[in-house]
């Protein structure tokens, strides 16, 4: 178990975090009710969303169980994906951390009230990113720690083959 230290600590906090505000949004704040964290830049509001990222699927029937289903399937491939992480590799467990803690703190939404609580509000002025919550950063940020710790891995092997 010490192997896998890394990647248990972050699932668990992160997980811990995006479940924490969710359940401080959903008994704190009203349905849509918004409050300014940086004027033109930042609110907290409080958003279900029965869909995917952008509301994808949300008005479709087979939505919860494919949400569901989407979301273990992941989970479990990244449970078979860590078993073959080098125990030393920091960064890939600590970002299929983050992405584990993601789609299960979703999952638990799906499960428990057949949507997602979204209540991070980035925007510019006017223009609004979809609201989103601590999961889905989960997810957006150990995929991007994924994809650099894969870059960096082919460009050591192509040095590593330059070198010969």
């Amino acid at each position: 178990m010490k192997r896998f230290k890394i990647f248990a600590l972050t699932a668990a906090v992160s997980l811990l975090l995006d479940q924490l505000s969710k359940i401080y949004i959903d008994s704190s704040f009203a349905l849509y009710q918004s409050v300014t964290v940086i004027e033109n830049f930042f609110n907290i509001t409080y958003v279900r969303n029965p869909g995917a990222a952008f509301g994808i699927l949300a008005d479709h029937a087979i939505r919860i169980p494919f949400f569901i289903s989407v979301s273990i399937i992941a989970s479990l491939g990244i449970l078979w994906y860590l078993r073959k992480v080098d125990s030393t590799d920091r960064w890939q467990h600590f970002s299929l951390g983050l992405i584990f803690s993601g789609a299960v703190g979703n999952l638990i939404d799906r499960v428990r009230q057949g949507e997602v609580i979204d209540f991070l509000d980035v925007h510019w002025y006017r223009y609004h990113w979809p609201a989103f919550n601590i999961a889905d950063s989960a997810i957006c940020v150990g995929v991007g720690i994924l994809l650099i710790c894969s870059w960096h891995e082919e460009r050591q092997k192509k040095q590593i083959k330059s070198n010969r």
